[in-house]
């Protein structure tokens, strides 16, 4: 079956987050339409959805945060921790982002910078453009700054350290709340080569961006029909495969998508992409 969903929009002080398919408890989305029609994400899945789907519109800069792993997000929480991925749609002139240090420091030196408000000199700043693949695991520091459209696909958690949020108040006037000391342990420390993921464009053939132990994600450019065998992926047709629409228009598995939408499919053995627009740009992920 595939099965679209009401999506839930959030209003932020730095722009929009679309939650097109979530599990998390008390922001679940429901099916719209057919016989499962009302159904929670979690309730037509059978037990707690273990990815969270967003479309993210960041007018300003977020907040310079970091994610816990799954065993300090237990401990500490009671939850899934969080390790992601982003896929720039679109880029205004000049957009950023932040991701990784740029040179080596100590927890203690990152408390000073967050204190002196200099976080930011330490930070990876990458000028982005569409297209582009972020792959962000747990303890990787990282913000999303204003021009950037992208696709979001994680962990089902909303864990966020916020270790510093530019002294600007939040929609309700006052201070954001911030987690500088419960993030000092669970940043990775580690200067890295390379942060954006490099992989061959094509057309009208699928091409994986990021492969981890909790999604596995292709992007599709299509021209014309494609046919997806989905008996090989470990999660069909027991669990599900996501399709969500990056560009233009037209069917997935006879169902229709556009630019900003997202389908769940579970039990489909193979799946039909059918473009009604002149390019269909798709991001697909399962387990």
């Amino acid at each position: 079956m595939i099965y679209k969903f009401e999506p839930i929009l959030k209003t932020l002080v730095w722009g929009t987050e679309n939650w097109v398919l979530s599990g998390v408890k008390g922001n679940e989305t429901k099916v719209v339409g057919g016989p499962e029609d009302g159904k929670t994400l979690n309730e037509l899945y059978g037990k707690e959805f273990p990815l969270l789907i967003k479309f993210i519109d960041a007018k300003q800069d977020l907040s310079i945060q970091v994610h816990p792993n799954d065993e300090v997000a237990q401990q500490r929480h009671g939850c899934r921790g969080k390790t992601e991925m982003w896929y720039i749609i679109g880029a205004a002139e000049g957009a950023h982002l932040l991701a990784g240090l740029s040179k080596e420091i100590t927890p203690e030196d990152y408390v000073k910078l967050v204190g002196e408000c200099r976080i930011t000199e330490v930070l990876a700043d990458h000028k982005v453009a569409p297209g582009d693949v972020y792959f962000l695991p747990a303890g990787r520091i990282h913000a999303i700054c204003g021009g950037c459209y992208l696709a979001e696909i994680q962990e089902t958690s909303d864990i966020t350290y916020r270790i510093f949020d530019y002294n600007r108040p939040g929609l309700d006037g006052k201070p954001r709340q911030l987690h500088t000391q419960e993030a000092k342990d669970v940043i990775d420390y580690k200067v890295y080569p390379e942060y954006k993921t490099p992989y061959e464009r094509k057309e009208n053939a699928g091409v994986e961006v990021a492969r981890c132990q909790y999604f596995t994600t292709d992007v599709y450019e299509l021209t014309k029909p494609l046919t997806v065998n989905l008996e090989g992926l470990a999660s069909v047709p027991d669990n599900f495969y996501i399709v969500m629409a990056l560009e233009g228009e037209g069917h997935i598995g006879g169902t229709p998508i556009k630019a900003g939408e997202a389908v769940l499919a579970m039990g489909e053995k193979e799946i039909s992409f059918e473009p009604s627009s002149p390019k269909l740009k798709l991001l697909t992920t399962h387990l």
